[in-house]
């Protein structure tokens, strides 16, 4: 997994071609209805537990698998892929984390995918860039970053999800706050009650559908 990370994020893969994708109608339909449904709340509460519990140094094998990443000025997590998941829901669940950093006061720079073709495998990546709308900040008077420069991508091979990678660059440079820390934002995005037994239900009905 190292190995495959390393030359997914490296300089090297930039080579590929990147093309632009939406959702389409139906899609769309299908998203809101998740949403709707509130079938997200599955897995923001888990992870959230399982970030908690790395954090903490109590990690295990038990429940949703997530990992720390830290590099190049960039905090993150991994939030890996779980068969009782199902690559229906792991993809809305995907969408739907970016919807939530849109409501911090955010805006979607773009939406592209990367596939590249390696002598076994298939490697997938669908970035989102999400940049904090400009607004001043009332103490300050500077450009407030809120938690900086966030990224979200959804990692597939061979057409299988692997993980989603959710990471914050905090804006250096004069004339903007000082940034939320990761913390900050990961409490902000996955802090939610548990789920119901109604709302426990509904993930076999999108399990494998998107």
């Amino acid at each position: 997994m190292l190995h495959f990370l390393q030359k997914l994020f490296s300089s090297k893969a930039t080579h590929a071609q990147w093309h632009a994708v939406a959702l389409t109608p139906q899609q769309a339909r299908s998203h809101a209805r998740w949403v709707q449904q509130r079938v997200f709340l599955n897995w923001l509460g888990p992870y959230f537990k399982a970030y908690h519990l790395l954090k903490g140094g109590a990690g295990g094998q038990r429940g949703l698998r997530v990992e720390l990443l830290q590099e190049n000025g960039r905090q993150g997590v991994l939030l890996h892929y779980d068969a009782s998941i199902g690559p229906g829901n792991f993809r809305h669940f995907f969408e739907h984390l970016a919807e939530r950093v849109l409501a911090l006061g955010y805006h979607r720079a773009c939406t592209d995918q990367r596939t590249q073709q390696q002598q076994r495998h298939t490697e997938t990546l669908l970035k989102q860039l999400l940049k904090p709308t400009p607004t001043d900040c009332p103490q300050t008077g500077h450009c407030n970053q809120r938690y900086g420069l966030i990224t979200l991508d959804y990692v597939m091979m061979d057409r299988q999800p692997l993980f989603i990678r959710l990471a914050s660059n905090a804006v250096l440079q004069p004339g903007f706050t000082r940034a939320c820390s990761f913390d900050e934002l990961m409490r902000a995005l996955f802090d939610a009650p548990m789920p119901d037994e109604q709302v426990q239900r509904l993930v076999a009905d999108y399990h494998d559908r998107f």
